[in-house]
């Protein structure tokens, strides 16, 4: 396997913690750096299926943010299906996924000048079928950065567990980016986070503070969420919610909870409340997020209309209201690659918080 070309594995305390969006803003830092990078997540557990391939979302969202100029096949070698541990545990294939893994980050590292492998969790994640982060970091023989949620204790409690799991399989961890702290305590975190880690050996590369937009889902997420029908055409499927309303009232008292960025969900036969939303969204200081019928229910021909004409987008939802507000509320927010603000917002963040040379340095 190639061993010469520079890499680093991004590893975090838990899900959700900014892994992805630290490696999308990392990427953006490197290419300054690189004439040519490329990426690798060994191991997924979200994928989308592409040309009968499945291959891992977040790789999908680097390709088409960075177009990196790799198989998409062997950026996302290994795709964790429902049934995948079930047949590891019935019949290993270790050697053969490991294979698999460093054949791919062959074709992703060439002619590349450095190759950036995101993890899938925290250190022990994959254990189960012999392929935590600890062991593939291992496999690749790369370093390790560390992604962790804000605060001073919890934090470096979090990241000594996953330092033990590491260094058991002699991977070294470079340092550690804190994420999602308050902006008014960034300096305050960044001092008492940087004097615990250093008790555990560990550099700290970054703090990055908590950015409310990104972790508001759009209609476009909503829409996949739920697996709602388009009414209107894709019209500003980017726009981000911000509060949400369940139309469970009559339309006049629903429209006193109408602001800008709202998502209204209301069964498709409250014609009051779909006609109530469309005329709030004339006054400009409303603009809606968008609209969410629920129920598989249609309104009639003319709201279906007006439906159509309306510039923000209206789904068609199969879910009774409930389930809908329910997804709604428990949706994980991913960034996706047509959402350009939080894409600028990231590599921002990233150019401004982390120490991308110290990081570099330590390899």
């Amino acid at each position: 396997m190639n061993l010469t070309t520079p890499r680093v594995f991004i590893a975090a305390t838990r899900q959700n913690d900014g892994k992805t969006t630290t490696s999308l803003g990392l990427l953006s830092a490197l290419l300054g750096r690189f004439p040519r990078v490329g990426y690798i997540k060994p191991v997924g557990q979200r994928f989308v299926e592409i040309a009968e391939q499945k291959i891992d979302e977040d790789t999908v969202l680097m390709d088409a943010v960075y177009k990196l100029n790799c198989p998409l096949v062997d950026m996302s070698p290994i795709a964790v299906e429902p049934d995948f541990t079930r047949k590891y545990l019935a019949e290993t294939n270790y050697d053969a996924l490991v294979r698999r893994i460093q054949k791919s980050f062959d074709r992703v590292a060439w002619e590349k000048d450095f190759v950036l492998c995101e993890g899938s969790g925290h250190a022990g994640v994959g254990a189960v079928f012999d392929l935590s982060n600890a062991q593939v970091a291992k496999v690749l023989g790369a370093k390790v950065v560390i992604v962790t949620r804000g605060g001073i204790g919890k934090p470096v409690d979090e990241v000594a567990l996953n330092q033990a799991l590491f260094e058991k399989h002699g991977v070294e961890i470079i340092g550690v980016i804190v994420n999602k702290v308050l902006p008014d305590k960034l300096d305050y975190i960044g001092e008492f986070a940087r004097k615990g880690l250093k008790r555990k050996g560990l550099e700290l590369l970054g703090v990055l503070p908590h950015m409310p937009l990104l972790s508001k889902p759009t209609m476009a997420s909503i829409r996949d969420e739920l697996s709602a029908d388009i009414l209107n055409g894709r019209k500003r499927l980017t726009n981000v919610i911000e509060d949400i309303v369940v139309g469970a009232m009559g339309a006049n008292n629903a429209v006193k909870f109408f602001q800008p960025g709202t998502l209204v969900i209301t069964p498709g036969d409250r014609e009051d409340i779909v006609l109530a939303a469309a005329a709030a969204h004339t006054n400009p200081g409303i603009a809606l997020a968008g609209l969410v019928l629920t129920g598989s229910l249609r309104p009639g021909d003319a709201v279906m209309d007006i439906i159509r004409k309306l510039d923000f987008p209206v789904l068609l939802a199969a879910d009774d209201s409930y389930a809908v507000a329910s997804k709604v509320h428990d949706i994980i927010v991913k960034t996706r690659p047509d959402d350009a603000e939080k894409i600028a917002l990231i590599r921002d963040l990233i150019a401004q918080h982390v120490d991308v040379a110290k990081l570099l340095g330590a390899l």
